[in-house]
C-alpha cells in the first residue's frame, strides 16, 4: 500500500475513534432532534391534499402585423417555469378566493390574508421535460382541498384563454390599421402611375399585374433602345478588340532581338515567314549540336556553314519582327479612329434617347409599386381572415388528466420522512459536535502527545478504574501495567546510584498517590526494599491508603530531633517501609527546602534499594518544585483527557527549572476503548485469568537472601547498618 492509502487509512480509523470516544453525545443528539421531530409532528395540523394533474398546451405562434412571420416555440424549461409561476399569480388566484368565498371560510379579514394562505398552501411542479403540471393545495377539510385544487386548475386555464383573446384582439386591431394605411397608399400609388402613363405616351403595354413589366427597372421595348443596345455591343467588341492588340504591342515592344528569336516559334503571329525562320533556326542548332556530339571541331566547315545559317536566319526574324510590329500599330489607330467616331454619334443619340426613356422609366417604377403595395395588402387580408377565425375558435390551453377527489388519509406532515429527517439531522449535527470539540480539544489524549511536546517516553499506561493493590487478594492484572513501569524505570535512569524519585503532577486528582503506593508495591513484591515518603504536606493522603495514621512523620523529623527509626513504620506490604508526613506545618515549601530534608534524602538513599517520594500538585505550589530538585528522578503523572498540553509543558519546564531531571510520563486513567493503540498496551489482560495464578514472580538471587533474613534486614536499615553485599543494585 502506498502512502496515500495509509494515510486514507489512517485518517479513516481516526474518525472512526473520534466517533467511538464520543457516541454517547452522539446517540444523545440523535435522540433529541428524533424526539424533536416527532414531537413537532405530532402537534403540526393534519392537511388534506387536492392534487390535478393537467397539460399544458403551448401556443407555438403570436401575430406580427409588421413582418408576417411567427415566434419560434420557447425553450420547455423556461416556458414551463413561467406557466408554473402564472399559476400561483394573484390575477389567477384572485377571482378563486371570490369564487369559492375563501375570506368567510376561512375567517379571514381580508382578501389578501385569504391569498397569503392560498399561496401558502399551494404546490405546484412540473415533471422534467414534460408538459405535464401537478397541482397540490393542502387544507384540514379534505372537501375543500379537493374543490380549490380544481379551481386553481380550472381558473388558470379561464386566465390563459382571457390573455390569448386579449392579445388577438389587440393584435387584429393593429393589423386592420395597417391594412387601412396600405389601401391609402395603394391609391397614392396608383394615381402616380397613371400620370406616369400619359407623360410616356404608353397606351398599354399588355402587362399589368404580371410579367416582367410589373418588376422594378424593366423598359417598354422601342425601336431607339434596340438601336442604343446594338451601338453599346459595338462599342464592347471595339474595346475587347483594342485591349487585345495593345497588349500584344506591348508584349512585342518589350522582347529585346535575341528573345525574339528565341520566342518566334512560340508566339503565335499571323506572319508564316517569321514562323519558318524561327523553325529553321531551331533546325540548325540541334544538327549542329549532333555534329557537335560526333566529334566535329568548331573549325570545321560544316559546323561554320550551320553557323552561318543560324546567324542569316536571325537577322531575317528581327526584320520581319519589325515588319510585323508597324503593322499592328497600324491596325491599332484604324480601331482607335472607329471608336471615336462610335462614341460621338452614340453621345448624341443617347440624349435624345435618355429624354425619352426617363418617362418609361417613371412608369414602370410607379407600376411596379402598386403591385408590390397590393401584394403586401393581399397577404394581410389573408393573414386578418384566418387570425379573426382562430379569435372565434381559441384553443383550450390545458387538458384536465386527473381532478381532485377527497382522500381519507392526511398528506401533511409526512410523519416517516419528518422522522426520517430528524434523526439524519441528529446524527449530523452529533457527529459534528463530536469533531468539533475533538478539534478544540487540547488535552493530552494519546501517547504521541506526550513525546511529541515533551519529548520524553511515556513510561506506562495504567487503565481505568485501578485501586490500590495491596488491598487486593490473589493475581491482580492490573498490576502489570506496574511492574512495566518500574521495567522502564530502570531501562531509562541514565545512573545506576540514582535510586530516590518522586512523582509530580500538573493538578489534584490526577492519580498521583495511588500511582507511587502501587509502584511500590510492585517493587517490594520484586524483593526490594522500599521507603515510600508522603511528601505532601499540604494534603497528605498517602496513609489512608495504608489505613495509619499521619501524627508523627515526616515534618517531626524535620523539626526535632526525633531519630528515623521513630517515625518510618512497616506496612502489611513485605519490603516496604512508610514515613508518613506528620502534622500539617505552616510553612511546609521552608521544611522541605532545608538541609535536614537533604541529609533525609541522602541518609534513606543509603538504607533502602528505592525511594518513592510523594509530592503535591507542581503547578501553583512549590513544595513540589522542592522535591523535585532534591531526587534523583522525576516522573510526571498525566491523567487521561484532564491536561492541557501547554499546561503539560509547563510541568515540565517547571521541573528542569529547579535542576529535576525527567525521567518520562505515566499516562493515568486512561480509557482503553478510546484509541486501539492503548489495546497493544494493555493486552496482558487477555494472558492471564484469576485461576491462573498469575505469572510467577521473577527475584534476583541475592535479594531473596536478603529476603530471608528480613528480621535482621529491617533493623539494620533503620539503624543504619552495613548493607548487605551486592546492594548497591537498585532494581
Amino acid at each position: 500500500m502506498n502512502d496515500n492509502g495509509m494515510d486514507l487509512q489512517r485518517q479513516a480509523l481516526d474518525s472512526w475513534q473520534v466517533i467511538r470516544n464520543r457516541w454517547l453525545m452522539i446517540l444523545m443528539s440523535f435522540m433529541l432532534l428524533f424526539a424533536f421531530a416527532a414531537i413537532l409532528t405530532y402537534i403540526m395540523p393534519r392537511k388534506y391534499r387536492g392534487k390535478v394533474d393537467m397539460r399544458i398546451e403551448r401556443i407555438a405562434k403570436s401575430i406580427d402585423v409588421f413582418q408576417g412571420h411567427t415566434d419560434n416555440i420557447p425553450m420547455l424549461e423556461a416556458w414551463m417555469k413561467t406557466e408554473i409561476e402564472t399559476i400561483t399569480k394573484p390575477e389567477t388566484l384572485y377571482p378563486i378566493v371570490d369564487q369559492l368565498n375563501l375570506i368567510d371560510k376561512w375567517e379571514l379579514p381580508s382578501r389578501q390574508m385569504a391569498l397569503a394562505k392560498l399561496r401558502a398552501n399551494l404546490d405546484t411542479q412540473s415533471s422534467p421535460r414534460s408538459d405535464i403540471v401537478e397541482i397540490e393545495f393542502y387544507d384540514p377539510d379534505p372537501k375543500l382541498a379537493a374543490e380549490i385544487a380544481n379551481a386553481v386548475a380550472e381558473g388558470y386555464m379561464k386566465k390563459r384563454i382571457e390573455v390569448e383573446r386579449d392579445k388577438k384582439t389587440q393584435a387584429l386591431m393593429g393589423l386592420e390599421k395597417q391594412i387601412a394605411d396600405h389601401e391609402q397608399r395603394r391609391t397614392e400609388a396608383r394615381a402616380k402611375m397613371y400620370a406616369a402613363q400619359r407623360k410616356a405616351g404608353i397606351i398599354s403595354d399588355g402587362s399589368f399585374g404580371s410579367g416582367p413589366a410589373s418588376m422594378p427597372g424593366f423598359q417598354v421595348p422601342t425601336t431607339d433602345r434596340m438601336m442604343q443596345a446594338t451601338r453599346e455591343q459595338e462599342m464592347l467588341r471595339l474595346n475587347l478588340e483594342l485591349q487585345k492588340l495593345q497588349a500584344k504591342i506591348e508584349q512585342m515592344e518589350k522582347l529585346t532581338p535575341d528573345e525574339l528569336v528565341q520566342r518566334a516559334a512560340a508566339m503565335q503571329v499571323e506572319d508564316p515567314m517569321l514562323y519558318s525562320a524561327a523553325q529553321k533556326i531551331q533546325d540548325a542548332i540541334l544538327e549542329r549540336g549532333g555534329l557537335l556530339k560526333q566529334g566535329l571541331g568548331l573549325k570545321h566547315p560544316t559546323i561554320l556553314g550551320f553557323d552561318s545559317q543560324i546567324e542569316t536566319g536571325k537577322l531575317q526574324i528581327q526584320a520581319r519582327g519589325k515588319d510585323y510590329l508597324a503593322g499592328l500599330k497600324s491596325q491599332l489607330e484604324v480601331l482607335q479612329g472607329g471608336k471615336k467616331e462610335l462614341e460621338l454619334y452614340s453621345s448624341d443619340s443617347k440624349t435624345e434617347a435618355l429624354d425619352r426613356m426617363s418617362s418609361t422609366d417613371e412608369y414602370v417604377t410607379a407600376k411596379a409599386d402598386v403591385e408590390q403595395i397590393e401584394g403586401v395588402l393581399l397577404d394581410q387580408k389573408r393573414r386578418y381572415s384566418e387570425e379573426k377565425a382562430d379569435l372565434e375558435m381559441v384553443k383550450s390551453p390545458g387538458t384536465i388528466f386527473a381532478r381532485a377527489e377527497q382522500e381519507l388519509r392526511p398528506a401533511k406532515p409526512n410523519v416517516p420522512l419528518n422522522l426520517a429527517l430528524g434523526g439524519l439531522l441528529g446524527l449530523f449535527f452529533g457527529v459534528g459536535l463530536a469533531f468539533g470539540l475533538e478539534y478544540l480539544d487540547t488535552t493530552v489524549k494519546s501517547m504521541d502527545d506526550v513525546e511529541r511536546f515533551l519529548g520524553v517516553p511515556v513510561l506506562a499506561v495504567i487503565p481505568q478504574n485501578v485501586g490500590v493493590l495491596h488491598r487486593t487478594s490473589g493475581f491482580n492484572p492490573d498490576a502489570e501495567a506496574y511492574r512495566i513501569l518500574r521495567t522502564n524505570i530502570e531501562f531509562n535512569r541514565r545512573n545506576p546510584e540514582a535510586n530516590c524519585l518522586t512523582v509530580v503532577s500538573g493538578g489534584a486528582g490526577e492519580g498521583k498517590s495511588t500511582t507511587l503506593v502501587n509502584l511500590a508495591f510492585v517493587c517490594a513484591q520484586g524483593g526490594y526494599n522500599v521507603l515510600l515518603i508522603d511528601g505532601d504536606l499540604r494534603r497528605p493522603r498517602m496513609h489512608t491508603l495504608f489505613d495509619m495514621s499521619n501524627a508523627v512523620g515526616l515534618t517531626n523529623y524535620l523539626t526535632t530531633d526525633v531519630p528515623l527509626e521513630e517515625v518510618v513504620v512497616q506496612t502489611p506490604v513485605d519490603n516496604l517501609y512508610f514515613l508518613p508526613s506528620g502534622l500539617l506545618p505552616a510553612d511546609s515549601a521552608g521544611i522541605l527546602n532545608s538541609q535536614r530534608m537533604s541529609d533525609l534524602i541522602e541518609d534513606v538513599k543509603s538504607r533502602f534499594d528505592l525511594v518513592l517520594i510523594d509530592s503535591p500538585p507542581i503547578l501553583g505550589v512549590s513544595d513540589a518544585s522542592v522535591l523535585a530538585n532534591e531526587a534523583d528522578m522525576t516522573i510526571i503523572v498525566v491523567q487521561h483527557r484532564k491536561l492541557p498540553r501547554q499546561m503539560l509543558m509547563r510541568v515540565k519546564q517547571a521541573i528542569e527549572n529547579v535542576g529535576g531531571n525527567v525521567l518520562g510520563v505515566v499516562l493515568n486513567n486512561v480509557d482503553v476503548s478510546s484509541d486501539t493503540q492503548y489495546q497493544y498496551y494493555t493486552s496482558y489482560y487477555t494472558y492471564y485469568t484469576p485461576t491462573t495464578g498469575g505469572p510467577p514472580t521473577k527475584v534476583k538471587k541475592q535479594r531473596s537472601n536478603e529476603s530471608a533474613g528480613s528480621g535482621a534486614s529491617v533493623v539494620s536499615r533503620i539503624t543504619g547498618a552495613p548493607r548487605s553485599p551486592g546492594s548497591d543494585d537498585l532494581f
